[in-house]
């Protein structure tokens, strides 16, 4: 077997109108494909070459800090953050800078973790 890439990143989700509301008006994603069923629902939100998805309906897709995160790479790092708590979502790791770019850790509603970041100009 040859990996080619990451398809897309999921985060289980629990409450769908919550999870979309952060996910949508708070980062300000737009929804490229919605699936929904009686009891479950897939969300993809594209961003160039890559996907981030909720989702909610398989019995061991749970949310929580041990799952996968991802990391959302924003054009300005300071108005994101200000952003962030203007909307008052829960920060896991305030903001903190490296030698290679600025990060901030936050939870959505259901408690997984997402890192916004920032690279620094010589670290394009």
């Amino acid at each position: 077997m040859k990996i080619k890439e990451i398809a897309f990143v999921c985060f289980p989700i629990v409450n769908i109108p919550k999870a979309r509301e952060f996910y949508e008006k708070t980062l300000g994603l737009v929804p490229g494909s919605v699936w929904e069923g009686e009891d479950s629902v897939f969300i993809e939100y594209y961003m160039g070459d890559h996907t981030l998805a909720i989702g909610k309906g398989a019995p061991s897709f749970n949310p929580g800090k041990t799952g996968p995160g991802v990391a959302l790479e924003v054009e300005d790092f300071d108005a994101a953050v200000k952003d962030l708590k203007d909307a008052g979502t829960k920060f896991l790791m305030e903001p903190h800078e490296t030698g290679v770019c600025h990060m901030v850790l936050v939870e959505d509603p259901d408690g997984n973790q997402i890192m916004i970041h920032k690279r620094k100009e010589n670290n394009k």
